[in-house]
């Protein structure tokens, strides 16, 4: 199966610009891969060179290599990517920039599992996910 995986607030906790705190998707993701799922990194995360003046006073003027920070990531916790930002072989059935997948993990989809904790933005809980993706046989026991 492929599945595309947000970062911020669904691999790690909230602290963009810098890498957030482990949240308990790296045994999970690993899991995954090793059971033959396909991972694509499908995040808003970028590589940012121009610090032209934007509305969100937490980012003005930050400037780095986001997206490329999101991929050490993975690759430090050896999870490996088959895509970034985009499904390797959807050109060749379509143009849209939409990254194909058969499953999306995001802390901001509608019904997907929130660790909630006052004060600080909520992230995915990777326990009842699993208990989800066992539950859909996507992992098994």
């Amino acid at each position: 199966m492929i599945i595309a995986i947000d970062f911020d607030g669904t691999c790690v906790t909230h602290e963009f610009p810098k890498i957030g705190k482990d949240i308990g998707a790296i045994p999970v993701l690993k899991e995954l891969t090793n059971k033959g799922h396909k991972l694509i990194l499908f995040t808003m995360r970028s590589n940012r060179t121009d610090n032209n003046s934007i509305d969100d006073k937490n980012i003005q003027n930050v400037t780095g290599q986001f997206l490329d920070d999101a991929i050490n990531w993975f690759k430090e916790n050896n999870i490996p990517l088959y895509g970034i930002q985009t499904n390797p072989t959807q050109t060749q059935w379509t143009t849209s920039p939409k990254a194909y997948a058969e499953l999306y993990i995001d802390d901001a989809a509608l019904g997907i599992p929130l660790v909630k904790i006052k004060g600080n933005r909520p992230y995915v809980n990777w326990v009842e996910i699993k208990k989800l993706l066992i539950k859909e046989s996507i992992l098994w026991k």
